[in-house]
């Protein structure tokens, strides 16, 4: 195994520089998937051999459930640093499990009690609560909502605004913040999120992905209004006014268009022109190298990982008798 055991817990480094040239110079659709997709298979590849350290340190605990000959000394040498980094492991990759586990759970109780919250408004894609305190977000499916009389069965995402929120906004202002959401809704970017934010749980260093995708999801959302009503200066002014009087979504999962993050550069972007879309970045240029210099990170992580599973399979049909 060696050192390559160790790869994919720090080739996430390798995404840092795309990260943060995505956000300025990718189609904010192609920046959200292909972030996305970086930071899941480096979480996937750091996790999986993360639990391969483990069991390396579970060989050395009196009681194990491993075979007898994981103990002899001719397997230890076989497998290195197992003295120390592999008990180490088996706290980490325990904290990694509850650190996941938690954010899935919280994830489905926030969206159960949304759900549930408004089982008693009338079946409509659109849900207006006569609340004093000013926000908005899209809930997508996952609970049933309608409540009785209204014909609707529930498992179709809403749009989720307040009147506070409403009375702050022109009526051409409304028809953005709707078109906003609805695009969260289409896109399923909650998913996106989930997906970087349980990836970011499994390796710290996904952190900046997190944080790029949080923002390339409501640049995708801003562009889809904007494409919708068909004026980039009415979705920027509702970007503004609601960033001001909003106090953002119940939960970072949940895309809105007044969530926390970097507003003035979603405005500025949506007074300039529309970006130009790329199924990938051009090679020669800033981006394009970064890009592909997450993707050999990647696919070095991948190997890695690969590599470190098939040798411990080794490792253990020798060690174990038949």
């Amino acid at each position: 195994m060696g050192v390559f055991v160790f790869l994919p817990l720090i080739l996430p480094l390798t995404a840092w520089p795309v990260a943060r040239l995505a956000e300025q110079h990718l189609h904010p659709r192609t920046a959200t998937r292909l972030l996305t997709a970086l930071a899941v298979v480096l979480a996937l590849c750091s996790t999986v051999c993360l639990a391969l350290v483990m069991v390396v340190g579970t060989a050395q605990l009196p009681g194990n459930p491993l075979p007898d000959g994981w103990s002899d000394p001719e397997v230890r040498a076989a497998v290195p640093y197992d003295e120390v980094v592999g008990k180490a492991a088996i706290p980490a990759l325990c904290a990694v499990v509850a650190a996941c586990v938690r954010t899935v759970r919280r994830h489905g109780r926030v969206r159960r009690q949304a759900h549930l919250a408004l089982s008693g408004l009338r079946g409509t894609e659109v849900a207006v609560l006569p609340d004093a305190v000013p926000y908005a977000y899209a809930l997508p499916p996952g609970g049933r909502w309608g409540g009785a009389g209204s014909g609707s069965g529930g498992q179709r995402g809403r749009v989720v605004v307040t009147t506070a929120l409403l009375d702050e906004l022109r009526p051409a202002e409304r028809r953005a913040l709707f078109a906003h959401e609805r695009a969260h809704l289409a896109a399923r970017h909650d998913r996106y999120l989930l997906a970087v934010r349980l990836a970011a749980r499994a390796n710290p260093f996904l952190r900046p992905l997190r944080t790029a995708v949080a923002y390339t999801a409501e640049r995708w959302a801003d562009e889809e209004a904007a494409r919708v009503i068909g004026s980039r200066r009415t979705v920027a002014r509702a970007i503004g006014t609601a960033a001001l009087v909003s106090r953002g979504t119940p939960l970072p999962t949940l895309a809105g268009l007044a969530a926390p993050g970097p507003v003035p550069r979603r405005v500025a972007a949506l007074l300039g022109p529309a970006p130009a879309v790329h199924r990938w970045p051009p090679v020669f240029t800033s981006v394009g190298l970064a890009a592909w210099g997450a993707a050999a990170g990647t696919a070095v992580s991948a190997m890695s990982s690969a590599n470190s599973a098939v040798t411990m399979v080794l490792i253990l049909h020798a060690a174990t008798p038949l």
